[in-house]
């Protein structure tokens, strides 16, 4: 069975999101499941396309010093 996770956040601050975002990524993978990332927030669930991204693991690596750039897109 091929399970599915996606990562969404609302966007704004939020001290240690980036390391939550790592974590769950990266734990994801290890127990074999396709993990996407919604970029921009909701805005970015309701506009799909290139705004839902298929993560690997280099896709989280050096987010921690990202601050908030990583939900953005950018």
């Amino acid at each position: 069975m091929n399970k599915t996770l996606a990562v969404l956040t609302s966007g704004g601050d939020a001290p240690g999101m980036n390391a939550a975002i790592r974590a769950i990524v990266r734990r994801a993978l290890d127990s074999g499941l396709k993990v996407y990332g919604v970029y921009n927030g909701y805005e970015g669930l309701v506009q799909g396309g290139e705004a839902i991204r298929l993560l690997a693991w280099k896709d989280v690596g050096g987010i921690l010093q990202a601050g908030g750039r990583l939900g953005t897109g950018k």
